[in-house]
């Protein structure tokens, strides 16, 4: 333990420039998170008159429409140097803010939901994700780790401060906090971390300049992959825990008006989450560097299949708690899960383009949650009572991963042919 100690000390100390851009970027990218926007549902639908299914499906529309820009425009990523990306999308990030606040009719709403979820969700995260996976080989699984820690440090440490400056300043102030938070800190810092380019520094002996290849020894498109079994069998993974996790944080104002809690006794949850999400993703991490990320298939959902469905039965705060945590713990590991996956199994070349892809589904899958249980809250059925069933697919994709891991390493040594595609459109080494 002390040799890995001081292993991972001297990577943080070698690397904190571009770890702490990834970092900042995650850090931010709460401003535009489900649990940040839903702190404000109960006012918003006090003004613009909405019901339960009207929010959830402009949530829905703007979410997916934020998901289709960020599939023809993510290969920005390649294309684009990162330290002219980033701040461009963080000064719309707090544009947007400013818009949600002061948003005059449900249309312009709509616009600024959906400029939240493009930059917060959608870029923030890709662009951090990207340049881990392609300043990173032989420690990708660490690097990805580290930054996947900005996700729930800003659950562990925005939320409480945002209920109090709601309940102090009002919901208005509030956002124009975070928009000023993001244009004249979050940006600056973004365009200094990344005025250079990992790739253009010395690396250490176990990182390599060049881009490596995925299965098969190849640099992997969209096209490619789309063609091949894999994709299809880890689709359900890669979407549940977004579209769970989405809707849990969504409904939580609903959640408390069914058990009887308020906001903020309800709060320390997502400390909790937080602290729980940050110790899964360090942990998974070093398992994806030990023993390849395939391995965290079987186990990346269980904890969340249990953590969700607690919360139908549970009538005491606390529990509330440690359903949030079993949630955190899936969420920190299939944050390093995928992180390190992608890049080992596509390659990097095209790791823009294709996380897009990836990421635009996973956006999708938050999209269509809040409509659709919103629409059965309406009809009825409350979100509580939904949760078994979330809980028990959780468990029942568990099961099915369990031959994954195994199927895909025979895949990787099946041939020796370097393009598991005998086809003229297959991916180009």
């Amino acid at each position: 333990r002390l040799a890995y100690g001081r292993v991972m000390f001297a990577f943080l100390a070698e690397n904190r420039r571009w770890l702490g851009a990834g970092l900042l970027l995650t850090y931010a990218s709460a401003f535009g998170q489900t649990w940040f926007i839903s702190l404000f549902a109960g006012e918003i639908r006090t003004v613009h008159g909405l019901g339960a299914g009207d929010w959830g499906l402009i949530y829905t529309l703007a979410t997916v429409a934020s998901a289709g820009l960020l599939f023809a425009r993510g290969a920005l990523a390649d294309t684009m140097p990162f330290g002219r990306l980033a701040p461009i999308v963080a000064l719309l990030f707090a544009l947007s803010l400013v818009a949600f606040a002061f948003a005059p009719n449900v249309w312009l709403l709509g616009l600024a939901v959906f400029g939240l979820r493009f930059c917060g969700q959608g870029m923030f995260g890709h662009i951090a994700m990207t340049a881990m996976g392609r300043w990173f080989n032989a420690r990708r699984g660490r690097a990805v780790s580290v930054v996947l820690l900005g996700f729930s440090l800003g659950e562990m440490t925005l939320i409480l401060p945002t209920v109090t400056l709601m309940e102090r300043l009002g919901w208005r102030p509030t956002l124009v906090a975070a928009a000023a938070v993001v244009a004249l800190a979050v940006t600056p810092a973004l365009a200094a971390l990344l005025a250079r380019d990992r790739t253009a520094q010395p690396l250490s002996a176990l990182e390599a300049a060049a881009p490596t290849t995925g299965l098969g020894g190849v640099h992997w498109t969209r096209a490619s992959l789309l063609r091949h079994w894999l994709f299809w069998a880890l689709l359900p993974f890669l979407l549940t825990p977004g579209f769970v996790g989405t809707v849990v944080f969504f409904h939580q104002v609903h959640i408390a008006a069914v058990k009887g809690w308020t906001l903020a006794a309800m709060a320390p949850g997502f400390a909790v989450y937080a602290a729980f999400g940050i110790a899964s993703s360090l942990a998974a991490g070093w398992a994806a560097d030990r023993y390849g990320p395939a391995a965290l298939l079987p186990a990346v959902l269980v904890p969340m299949g249990v953590g969700v469905a607690l919360i139908g039965p549970i009538q005491d705060v606390t529990l509330w708690y440690l359903a949030l945590g079993l949630t955190g713990l899936t969420q920190g590991t299939a944050g390093a899960l995928w992180g390190a996956l992608l890049p080992s199994v596509y390659g990097t070349r095209h790791l823009g383009s294709v996380r897009a892809l990836a990421t635009t589904l996973m956006v999708f899958s938050t999209a269509i949650g809040p409509w659709i249980t919103g629409l059965l809250i309406d009809a009825g059925l409350d979100f509580p009572r939904q949760c078994a069933v979330l809980g028990l697919w959780c468990l029942a994709l568990s099961l099915c991963a369990v031959a994954l891991p195994r199927k895909l390493r025979r895949e990787a040594t099946a041939t020796e042919n370097p393009d598991p595609f005998p086809h003229p459109k297959g991916p180009v080494p």
